[in-house]
């Protein structure tokens, strides 16, 4: 479901069908199951980190503790009609996006008497999907495609996805920012795609705006007629690095580290991710496939998703962040960031062990959402950072808030304390804070080298 900057996707057919369906995950398929079903309880190993059942009375809209509607015809500043030539206007109205009543979501494109189409798309608040290091992320959902095929599912193009975290408000970094396609389909079609997007646009290593993807047809019932799991899984565990896609088990699709440059891949998997459901309608996808909407198209045929989970596996402790507040007066763990762009994570050698992020250089930012300050005034700053930076490399930690562009409330000048984990703690006076803030951590130097790593950090009066 590729962003695009401004330029129109020619979405170009994927390799044919595979004859060969290759080796079933320990993933349990869904197909049989009810269409009220819970999610799977998690493998042993795996820790979930995010979960929607989608329960709760007919008629009413999603959860917005896990999720935000993506509304009108593009993002802010971002291209037009999504970046992919799609006609409908997404929105938040429950006639779009809205809950069975017996544990399912309803995404419905609707044309109106004047021809005009509605529908929704649904995006996590998390930006902060991603392995931890060393670890695997498997990200899943049980799905009913719209019910609708042949001249009547004309422009129809549901999808389930995820983008790069440094996306979210800049909307023209696709797509070197990474896009994660786990289920698309077009056309009515008994297919699904999976794509990793990535590099430049058109070309590059990652063959824009195709990507790097592939197809199958959904095993035993077709993808319009019944549900079916389909899942990502992202493993760090193994080398070349690995995202593997998945319908039912059945791994139909991998895409390797060692099949781009370092570059291209670091720019995107070196941060988090956020989750999108949608159906669009139109666009170049569709046309690809003969599409597009005309009378023949039927309005009102759902996507309906049983669950959305997201489950974690091994690594090397990385904290992951809070589902409420943050206690600004508490530890907070650099690692444990909601978004960020830029950082690294890697294991510390100081004490209390555990990680830190590093890779710091001017322009990056770590984001942490809803930390609390009460009703007191914080008046100071205080983070445990280490520098390996070069003779002559030094820049400032900057704390600010709500925006990534506000002016920072305080800030300290970091340079080398002798090694990237040789660590110290340093004060810094802040502008007073009372209240529930979302707080970034933002990196400015002179210099385009690394010059800082961040264990923790936390608030004082």
């Amino acid at each position: 479901m590729s962003e695009t900057s401004g330029i129109p996707r020619r979405r170009r057919m994927l390799v044919a069908v595979l004859s060969t369906l290759g080796l079933a995950a320990a993933i349990a398929t869904a197909a049989t199951l009810p269409a009220d079903a819970s999610a799977p309880t998690p493998p042993a190993g795996w820790t979930q980190v995010f979960l929607d059942d989608f329960n709760g009375a007919a008629g009413t809209g999603v959860n917005t503790s896990n999720w935000q509607y993506a509304t009108g015809t593009g993002y802010p500043g971002g291209p037009a009609n999504w970046g992919t030539g799609e006609v409908e206007t997404m929105t938040n109205s429950t006639n779009n996006v809205s809950l069975d009543g017996s544990g399912n979501l309803r995404i419905t494109p609707i044309r109106d008497s004047a021809g005009n189409w509605t529908s929704g798309r649904i995006e996590t608040n998390s930006t902060a999907f991603q392995p931890p290091s060393g670890g695997k992320l498997r990200v899943e959902a049980r799905i009913q495609m719209p019910n609708v095929t042949g001249t009547a599912a004309e422009g129809y193009w549901p999808a389930f996805w995820m983008l790069g975290a440094p996306y979210r408000g800049n909307y023209q970094n696709w797509p070197s920012v990474g896009e994660l396609d786990i289920m698309e389909n077009v056309q009515g079609r008994n297919t699904v795609w999976a794509t990793m997007h990535c590099g430049t646009n058109p070309g590059g290593p990652c063959n824009e705006t195709t990507g790097l993807g592939n197809s199958v047809a959904c095993p035993n019932t077709t993808c319009q007629s019944g549900f079916h799991t389909y899942t990502m899984e992202w493993d760090r565990s193994v080398s070349p690095e690995a995202i593997r896609f998945y319908v039912d088990g059945v791994n139909f699709h991998t895409v390797t580290a060692s099949q781009v440059d370092a570059t291209t891949w670091t720019n995107a998997t070196n941060h988090g991710f956020f989750i999108i459901l949608n159906v669009a309608m139109g666009g170049a996808f569709p046309d690809a496939f003969g599409g597009g909407l005309d009378g023949d198209t039927r309005s009102g045929v759902p996507m309906t998703v049983d669950y959305v989970q997201v489950l974690s596996a091994g690594g090397s402790g990385t904290t992951p962040p809070p589902t409420d507040t943050r206690d600004a007066y508490a530890t907070i763990q650099a690692e444990s960031y909601n978004s960020q762009s830029g950082t690294a994570t890697e294991t510390t050698t100081d004490t209390g062990a555990g990680q830190n992020i590093g890779s710091l250089a001017n322009g990056d930012w770590a984001l942490y959402q809803n930390v609390n300050f009460g009703s007191t005034a914080a008046t100071q700053f205080v983070a445990r950072v280490a520098s390996g930076a070069a003779t002559g490399v030094s820049g400032l930690v900057e704390v600010r808030l709500d925006s990534r562009t506000s002016t920072p409330i305080g800030s300290f000048s970091i340079a080398n304390t002798g090694g990237w984990q040789s660590w110290r703690t340093v004060p810094a006076n802040i502008s007073s804070v009372t209240g529930t803030h979302d707080v970034y951590l933002s990196f400015t130097s002179g210099q385009s080298a690394d010059f800082v790593n961040v264990n923790w950090f936390n608030f004082g009066h």
